[in-house]
């Protein structure tokens, strides 16, 4: 055992955990969109996962015991959207919150007409912003291809460096904010009539919720199924390879080939 939380709970400024590479292994054998990456990229996503975890603050709710390899998977997830980006774009919160499966968050909005509505939302994930990521542990066996609850939180994360989560995050320099909004919107008319007409897109219907939700979602299948969307969805593909900085279709085309049966 590590004891990474006794390190983060005394130490001061707590020193990177030191992982063997038989956990590393274990832990990625359970996230097979790590071989969609570059071979040389997989030393930096562990030693991104490493500072990762000694910035941030873990906790686990309703006696939730965190272990030291549920500590890395969730750091190995968070870190693959900033792999190229770079972990100061987490650097406005430090907390997650880890839940033994869906929780229960109270809501309270007020419609059109000043009535005041509450009610009780059940999720697996949600980031705040200026806060802390919550997010559901789930068990492998509800694990489905192209959702990632992590990736997800931390997608709307990256889309709240600039304010409120409107599928538009900040932009690298030389990207087009006009070329953006063009792809993503024409992409979110088409994926939400898709849904309407009950078509089978292979992509988390939750996606039509909102511009927010649909970068979110579209951004764990990125990562998860990204030979899918580079074939359904070519311009949102290039728009998130450029943001993301990373290209994971060729290698999981490579690895799983459209044919293979």
């Amino acid at each position: 055992m590590l004891h990474w939380l006794r390190r983060l709970v005394s130490a001061v400024e707590p020193e990177l955990p030191d992982v063997p590479d038989e956990q590393w292994e274990r832990i990625e054998a359970r996230l097979p969109w790590v071989d969609f990456l570059d071979p040389a990229d997989r030393p930096r996503l562990r030693e991104l996962a490493r500072q990762f975890i000694a910035s941030k603050e873990f906790h686990g709710a309703h006696d939730t015991v965190l272990t030291d390899d549920m500590l890395l998977e969730i750091a190995l997830q968070a870190c693959v959207p900033v792999l190229n980006l770079g972990l100061d774009w987490y650097d406005d919160w430090v907390g997650v919150v880890v839940y033994p499966g869906d929780f229960v968050v109270p809501r309270r909005v007020t419609d059109d007409a000043g009535v005041v509505h509450e009610y009780e939302d059940t999720l697996v994930g949600e980031a705040w912003e200026g806060g802390p990521v919550l997010l559901s542990w789930q068990p492998e066996s509800l694990a489905a291809d192209g959702i990632n609850v992590v990736i997800h939180e931390f997608a709307h994360k990256l889309d709240m460096r600039n304010g409120e989560p409107d599928g538009l995050p900040p932009l690298h320099a030389g990207m087009s904010v006009q070329r953006w909004a063009s792809v993503w919107s024409t992409a979110y008319e088409r994926f939400c009539a898709d849904v309407d007409a009950g078509v089978d897109t292979g992509i988390d219907e939750y996606a039509a919720e909102s511009p927010a939700e649909f970068f979110a979602v579209m951004s764990e299948c990125f990562f998860e199924i990204p030979d899918l969307i580079q074939q359904a969805w070519p311009d949102l593909y290039e728009q998130l390879a450029r943001f993301y900085r990373l290209d994971p279709a060729p290698r999981a085309r490579t690895l799983f080939p459209p044919d293979a049966a």
